[in-house]
């Protein structure tokens, strides 16, 4: 006798895809889909020279971003990071050219001026409870004219003399490709030794352990998608300075974010900042301390974009405050605070730098350029407020 369902059986249903499941699907679609659109259009784009560019294309706008995860994961935002990095870059410029500084002492005295600007731009927004929305939005016109007035409206070259220096070297030098390979080589081994400690670890505290072959698939994944990098950046001029200088700053803020009760501060204020106070966290100190960071990275991203630019221009800095907050968003990183990566802000990150750079080599205009930059803030947004009510 064969056993039938019953009639009053409930139908078997599909679980919906979280928000995360989807935005993890969305996010390489959108780029695969980019890639291929522009390797159609300009066969220059998958160029090893051209990739070279869209690293240090990408380093500048993915460091500020991940900048701006800072604020952004406690609930706050920031509009002035991109007239503070023409201003900090511009100081800097002004410092070797006009008064001939070594770049160094330059760059060294720019960086604590950033720190000094955005750690008072915090405490008063913590110490006077007012939207950082509107004491930003009034240092970026402050700083914009503050940058105009350093520069007095000029170009001011990086270098002095035409020699090259520290300042210069930052979007200009390249690792020799032995030098790349070996360091490609030391960050997969620290990678699998870390995948091996983590797992001892939450096997100790008897926490959840992902499988042997999910784990050693991650690792493997991580570890080719390093060595294609450096294998490309070789087959030009080696890895860019710049791409190393990104790197080293989305890995200090993984760690912050990820691995220490700062991190944890952050992801807490964000969700709930009434009970983190009852809680017992410090709320004001960390988000001082949250924008102090900020400066720090925001210099770091003016000396950069700057560089890139070879001379400290009007230009320099314009709009950049947007595609960061874009980076971040479409990397999964919530307006409202509490959820964001670092990963997340790299992808998004990338995003909007082969975005730029494909358009540029399609010699797309300004005003075109403008409007795909806005559609894709306003998507972002979108997206985020969608996937947020799921």
């Amino acid at each position: 006798m064969t056993a039938t369902a019953s009639p009053t059986s409930p139908a078997p249903t599909r679980t919906p895809l979280s928000a995360t499941a989807i935005r993890e699907l969305t996010m390489p679609a959108m780029l695969i889909a980019i890639w291929i659109l522009f390797a159609v259009l300009s066969p220059a784009f998958l160029s090893p020279r051209n990739l070279s560019m869209l690293m240090i294309e990408l380093s500048v706008t993915a460091t500020l971003a991940v900048g701006v995860l800072l604020v952004l994961l406690p609930g706050h935002t920031d509009l002035s990071v991109g007239a503070g990095a023409g201003l900090l870059g511009g100081i800097a410029s002004v410092l070797i050219f006009k008064h001939s500084w070594p770049a160094p002492a330059a760059l060294a005295l720019s960086l604590s001026v950033g720190v000094a600007l955005y750690c008072g731009m915090g405490w008063f927004i913590v110490k006077n409870r007012i939207q950082a929305f509107i004491i930003t939005l009034g240092g970026m016109l402050a700083f914009k004219g503050a940058f105009w007035l350093v520069i007095q409206s000029t170009t001011i070259p990086v270098v002095r003399g035409g020699e090259q220096n520290l300042y210069s070297a930052l979007t200009t030098f390249y690792l020799p490709p032995t030098v790349g390979l070996a360091l490609a080589a030391g960050v997969i081994a620290a990678l699998a030794v870390l995948a091996i400690r983590s797992r001892k670890r939450r096997q100790s505290v008897g926490a959840h352990v992902p499988s042997f072959e999910e784990a050693y698939l991650k690792t493997f994944v991580a570890g080719q998608a390093i060595l294609l990098v450096v294998l490309v950046c070789n087959q030009y001029q080696g890895v860019p300075l710049a791409f190393l200088i990104l790197c080293a700053v989305a890995a200090v803020v993984h760690v912050l974010t990820q691995h220490t009760p700062f991190g944890r501060y952050l992801y807490a204020i964000g969700g709930n900042e009434e009970a983190a106070v009852v809680s017992g966290v410090p709320t004001k100190k960390v988000v001082i301390v949250a924008f102090t960071l900020l400066g720090s990275i925001v210099a770091i991203t003016g000396f950069m974009a700057t560089a890139y630019a070879g001379a400290s221009t009007t230009t320099v800095g314009d709009l950049m405050e947007l595609d960061a907050i874009a980076a971040c968003v479409i990397g999964g990183t919530s307006l409202k605070g509490g959820r964001g990566t670092v990963l997340g802000a790299l992808f998004g990150a990338l995003i909007m730098a082969s975005l730029l750079n494909g358009m540029t080599l399609l010699a797309v205009s300004p005003e075109l350029k403008f409007i795909v930059r806005g559609v894709v803030l306003a998507f972002a947004v979108w997206m985020d407020v969608k996937l947020g009510r799921r």
